[in-house]
């Protein structure tokens, strides 16, 4: 249950609020040897199982079959600076199973980045050419600094 509502008063009825949850879910990437029709995700510790199957239902119109979470327990660690032990949040995980039709494919995010690298590559070698040029026109007067030249 949350407790945000918005608006908090409206003058007249009917009352008008609306309902924003306090639960989050986080897509993850699968481990290497999963099912195709199983979806990873990091979710909110105060949900439930039934919590996670009525939000993806409701809200995205998913079917699901099963749900299955996993609590990990969050690393001791020795902090740097005052040498204190800190211990890293706890993470929930749940599991859901799509219908034996259905079939998840984890989105490619990179796939359009590659052009962006080629230019990357571009400039750099545009730059690299440039910065060369510069250190041949200089190399013949040692005695005058590089800055100074026009």
């Amino acid at each position: 249950m949350s407790t945000r509502w918005y608006p908090i008063y409206q003058r007249g009825n009917p009352q008008l609020r609306v309902f924003l949850p306090n639960f989050w879910m986080k897509l993850v990437r699968p481990l290497p040897r999963q099912l195709p029709n199983i979806v990873h995700f990091q979710c909110s510790m105060e949900m439930t199982k039934y919590d996670i199957k009525n939000y993806l239902e409701k809200i995205y119109q998913v079917p699901i079959v099963d749900v299955r979470t996993k609590i990990t327990t969050g690393k001791f660690r020795k902090d740097v600076g005052k040498g204190y032990v800190v211990k890293d949040d706890d993470i929930k995980y749940a599991f859901v199973t799509l219908p034996k039709n259905m079939k998840f494919e984890f989105p490619d995010l990179l796939s359009g980045k590659k052009s962006e690298e080629e230019e990357h590559t571009k400039s750099l070698d545009e730059s690299k050419k440039s910065f060369k040029k510069y250190i041949n026109q200089n190399k013949d007067r040692p005695d005058i600094p590089s800055w100074f030249s026009i």
